[in-house]
């Protein structure tokens, strides 16, 4: 069964913007913690995003903060990571993950699935 599938990715010069989504085809979507991940070539996985089942709380990466948005619209089992401003290293495969409510939205063995992944390619 595939639960989370990525879609969004692709080549944007620095600067510019790409939103990225993730749907989910889990009967708990609306109860679970959602969030983002990337992966870059020799690095490891680092958190990205998260967001809380009806979305009250949002984390970010410090990198990341004032230029990322992570929202959800559980209407659609869909949640979003909308990103400005992409600079070069933000280059990165992208992955959704989801979960059961925690308090370590930012760790990645928080979360039980994981989507297949969406390459972010930030050119300068």
């Amino acid at each position: 069964q595939v639960q989370l599938v990525e879609s969004g990715g692709g080549l944007v010069q620095a600067g510019g913007s790409l939103r990225l989504s993730c749907v989910s085809s889990r009967r708990t979507f609306n109860t679970d913690t959602m969030g983002w991940f990337r992966q870059a070539p020799g690095k490891e996985r680092e958190f990205v995003a998260a967001i809380t089942w009806n979305g009250g709380i949002t984390t970010y990466t410090d990198s990341v903060k004032g230029r990322f948005t992570i929202t959800r619209d559980n209407a659609k089992n869909t949640v979003y990571l909308q990103m400005n401003s992409l600079k070069p290293e933000d280059t990165a495969n992208y992955y959704c993950a989801a979960g059961p409510p925690t308090s370590r939205m930012q760790m990645t063995h928080a979360y039980n699935y994981w989507g297949q992944g969406t390459q972010v390619t930030v050119s300068s």
